[in-house]
């Protein structure tokens, strides 16, 4: 299967070349028809000279050739030189196609006779062949009295057609030398064409999930191939950085996993050695076991949350009340306030309507709520619900010690935990604030973490808000 390259040149010299040849054909046909036309014009000026001539002259009383004027004028030898040249010849026949006179340049050449001439028929026009060339004639019958004369006047072609024919040589060696020169040239153009498309697909043939960092820097080239190559670095670069969180996932889930999976096989052997001889080792090691299996079985789920989350275009959307749904989380976060003893409170803005999914959304405002209880040692928890002309936002404020500056973007991340080490001081499998911001990304809204006014932490989920108006259930 022949390349693109090749398709392309040869179509492209295919076309030139056709279009050559029929320029070049039309052209020869031209040249040949105008040579042509020139002869026989000036053919037809010596015979209508010839006809003025014998009208002028030719005498109605005459009962024969013995007193016409015409006649005379015909055959009279310094007329015949006058209408004759180098290249012109006339000769006079007598009806029957005897010849009465001709011009001294056919010398012993005679120019056969017309068939079918008559005065009916006056006319006639043919190409033949003399021992002194090639000639163009015009036939023509004049009657004259009681008897009719037939004037020939012939053209020589053979310079003309000699002047044809190498105008058609020349023009086939220099359609010849185009053709080369369009293949050639074709060839050319379609390799500045498709050479880089070739570099290109060899660079991208040795790019692999190792080598995401190479780059082709064809910025310079200022046309649709340096656009191609920059969007496949832009496309290398957003590649490298999703195997880098893909990478980086794996990691910190290897690590999380092994933590509860460890507790547990460690427990399970000590109940295996001693729980049937320590009643205290076997309530220990089974709390241990039902503690951790309940954390790993929360961040598992967390994960197919987050999955779930990804795959957006699966979850069906509906216009859901923001306030509402806020509501229920708070309440659903209440007990887990009251035991480490803060207040937590709503101040929900009624008729802010989105376009989401009922649970993923609740689940969202319960993970900043969680969040912000877990990192608030006193004090009060605020839970925020309003709009503007475009968006609707909740905001989840606590007063705890905030957030520092360079961590504001990083908590987002998932199994992050607050400091480098992913310390575990604090309870919780780090996926909270990553689901929450999948959760946003899904609804095509977004989310950001700064420091309250007043001290703590400020998180805030921005959403399209819908302009429609609906009824908010009570």
């Amino acid at each position: 299967m022949h390349s693109l390259k090749w398709r392309v040149a040869a179509w492209y010299a295919g076309l030139l070349i056709a279009v050559l040849l029929i320029v070049s054909t039309v052209v020869g046909m031209r040249l040949q028809s105008i040579l042509y036309a020139q002869a026989r014009s000036r053919v037809s000026e010596t015979m209508a000279q010839i006809a003025s001539s014998v009208q002028a002259s030719e005498d109605p009383f005459s009962l024969g050739f013995g007193g016409s004027d015409a006649y005379a004028l015909l055959t009279d030898a310094n007329n015949l030189t006058t209408w004759s040249s180098p290249t012109t010849f006339v000769q006079i026949d007598s009806s029957h196609g005897y010849p009465l006179a001709k011009s001294s340049n056919l010398g012993g050449t005679t120019i056969p006779k017309a068939v079918g001439l008559t005065a009916r028929a006056p006319i006639a026009r043919r190409r033949i062949t003399l021992p002194i060339g090639t000639m163009l004639v015009e036939d023509r019958y004049f009657a004259l009295g009681s008897h009719g004369v037939v004037v020939h006047v012939a053209e020589r072609i053979d310079a003309l057609e000699r002047s044809i024919a190498q105008t058609r040589e020349s023009i086939a060696v220099a359609v010849l030398a185009a053709m080369v020169a369009i293949l050639a040239l074709s060839w050319w153009l379609a390799g500045r064409a498709f050479d880089p498309l070739e570099h290109l697909a060899a660079a991208m043939r040795e790019i692999g999930s190792e080598r995401l960092d190479r780059r082709l820097h064809w910025a310079k080239r200022d046309d649709e191939i340096g656009r191609l190559a920059e969007s496949f670095d832009d496309l290398l670069a957003r590649l490298q950085e999703a195997f880098a969180r893909e990478r980086q996932f794996i990691s910190d889930a290897s690590h999380e996993l092994r933590t509860p999976l460890t507790s547990i096989n460690a427990n399970a052997q000590m109940l295996l050695r001693w729980g049937d001889r320590d009643p205290a080792i076997l309530r220990e090691s089974l709390e241990t076991i039902v503690a951790e299996s309940a954390e790993l079985s929360q961040m598992v789920g967390g994960m197919l949350l987050l999955a779930k989350a990804d795959r957006g275009d699966a979850i069906p959307l509906e216009p859901l009340a923001l306030g509402t749904l806020a509501g229920e989380a708070v309440e659903s976060e209440r007990a887990a306030a009251a035991n480490k003893g803060l207040a937590l409170r709503l101040d929900a803005q009624r008729g802010v309507f989105v376009l989401g999914e009922a649970h993923l959304l609740r689940q969202a405002i319960a993970n900043l709520i969680e969040n912000a209880i877990k990192f608030t040692a006193e004090g009060s928890v605020e839970v925020r619900v309003r709009a503007d002309d475009t968006q609707a936002i909740v905001e989840v404020i606590d007063s705890g010690s905030g957030i520092p500056e360079a961590q504001q973007t990083q908590i987002f991340e998932r199994f992050y935990r607050g400091d480098s080490s992913h310390a575990r001081a604090v309870p919780g499998t780090g996926l909270g604030l990553a689901i929450v911001r999948s959760i946003a990304r899904v609804h095509h809204g977004e989310v950001s973490a700064e420091n309250a006014p007043g001290g703590g932490a400020l998180l805030r989920v921005r959403l399209p808000r819908l302009r429609e108006e609906f009824t908010e259930p009570s």
